[in-house]
C-alpha cells in the first residue's frame, strides 16, 4: 500500500479579535491578502495560511458598516497563532472587546505571541498595557484622539504601519493590505505577497516607512519628506508649529524643508500650510453652525478677524460671505472659491 504524503504544513497561522463596529475594509484587506498568498491563484484554500476569528459567544459580530461576521472559533479552544491581530471599530469610551477578550489578549501577548492592531486595535493595546515601550502606528485622522486619550503617548502618524518587536501596528484602511503582505513576505515568500496584492490591484508592496495618505490637497506632493511634513501640518491645525520646528522634527535643515516644497509643490511649507488650515476653516464653514471666532481658534487663527484677512487675501472672500453663499448655492459656492479639498480630519 503506498504510503501517504503529508499534508502541506502551514506556515503561517493568524487569529483575529473583532472589536464591536470594527472597521470591515481593515479587516477584509488584511485576511484577503492572506487568503490569496495561502494558495494558487485564488482557490482559497487554507494551505499555507490559516485564519480563525475568535469570540466568547456564538453570535455573528457587527462591524461599523452593519455587514456582521460569524466567528469560528471559540476562546476555550484557541491554539496559539503566530500573530493575534485586534481589529478596532468606532471610537468610544466604552470598552470594545468583551472582559474574556482582553484576558486572551493580554495572556497570548504575555505568552510571547506577536499581537497586531489595525485601524483603531491599537487604541486597545495602548489601553491594556501592550505598547509600553513600543513605537505605535496611528491614523493621522485619529492622532489627536490618541493624545488625548493617552497623553503621555507620541504615536506614530506619519507611516502606514509600524513594526517594533512582537508590537505591529497599522494605520488602517489598505494600509492593513501591505501589512499583511509584510508578514507574508516574512514567512511565506516575496512571490506569495505580490501576487496577493497584484490580484487586490494593489501595485507595489510598501513598506512601513511609506507615509499614509492624507487630508487631500489640490497638488498631491510626490516628495517623500513633503509628505511627511504635510501630514504633520494637517495633525497640527489649532497649533500650528513653526516651519523650523516642523525640519526639525523631520531631521532635516529649514533651507532643505523649503527647497523640497518648491521643488514639488511649488509653494513654501508656510504656504501650504495656511492653506491646509483654511481649508479645514471652509469644511467648518459649510458643515457646521459653529461661530466663525470658534472656528478661527481650531484652525490656528488668532481670531475672527485674522481668519477674515487671511480667507479674505487667498480666497477671496470672508467667513460671512463663504458661509451666506453656501447656504444660497449649496451645489456651486462662489466662484473661485473651491469646496475643502478633504472632509477627514476635523
Amino acid at each position: 500500500m503506498p504510503e501517504r504524503s503529508a499534508p502541506p504544513r502551514r506556515r503561517l497561522r493568524v487569529a483575529f479579535l473583532l472589536a464591536d463596529n470594527f472597521t470591515l475594509s481593515a479587516f477584509a484587506n488584511f485576511v484577503d491578502v492572506l487568503r490569496l498568498a495561502a494558495d494558487e491563484a485564488d482557490k482559497s484554500r487554507p494551505i499555507l495560511c490559516d485564519w480563525t476569528v475568535l469570540s466568547d459567544g456564538a453570535g455573528p459580530i457587527r462591524s461599523s458598516c452593519g455587514v456582521r461576521i460569524q466567528p469560528d472559533g471559540r476562546l476555550r479552544d484557541a491554539a496559539r497563532p503566530d500573530y493575534l491581530v485586534v481589529v478596532g471599530g468606532v471610537m468610544s469610551d466604552r470598552a470594545s472587546l468583551s472582559p474574556a477578550c482582553l484576558g486572551l489578549l493580554r495572556d497570548m501577548a504575555a505568552a510571547g505571541t506577536p499581537v497586531v492592531g489595525l485601524c483603531t486595535g491599537v487604541f486597545i493595546l495602548q489601553q491594556e498595557g501592550l505598547l509600553a515601550g513600543y513605537r505605535c502606528c496611528v491614523s493621522w485622522f485619529h492622532h489627536q484622539d490618541f493624545i488625548d486619550r493617552f497623553d503621555r503617548e507620541l504615536p506614530v502618524s506619519d507611516q502606514i504601519f509600524v513594526v517594533d518587536r512582537d508590537r505591529l501596528t497599522c494605520s488602517g484602511g489598505h494600509g492593513a493590505a501591505h501589512l499583511a503582505a509584510f508578514l507574508v513576505n516574512r514567512h511565506i515568500g516575496h512571490s506569495a505577497a505580490v501576487k496577493s496584492l497584484n490580484i487586490m490591484m494593489i501595485d507595489t508592496a510598501y513598506g512601513e516607512t511609506r507615509p499614509q495618505p492624507g487630508q487631500g490637497l489640490a497638488r498631491q506632493p510626490r516628495d517623500d519628506l513633503v509628505k511627511r511634513a504635510v501630514l504633520r501640518m494637517q495633525q497640527n491645525v489649532e497649533m500650528p508649529v513653526a516651519v523650523a520646528a516642523l525640519a526639525s522634527a523631520l531631521g532635516v535643515a529649514r533651507r532643505t524643508l523649503e527647497r523640497r516644497f518648491m521643488a514639488d509643490l511649488e509653494q513654501s511649507p508656510q504656504k501650504v500650510y495656511t492653506g491646509i488650515r483654511l481649508d479645514r476653516a471652509l469644511q467648518r464653514l459649510r458643515m457646521t453652525d459653529m461661530p466663525i471666532s470658534g472656528i478661527a481658534v481650531a484652525c490656528g487663527f488668532c481670531d475672527a478677524p485674522h481668519l477674515s484677512r487671511v480667507l479674505k487675501a487667498e480666497r477671496g472672500v470672508s467667513p460671512a460671505e463663504y458661509r451666506h453663499a453656501r447656504m444660497d448655492r449649496p451645489e456651486s459656492g462662489p466662484v473661485g472659491v473651491p469646496l475643502p479639498a478633504g472632509d477627514g480630519g476635523g
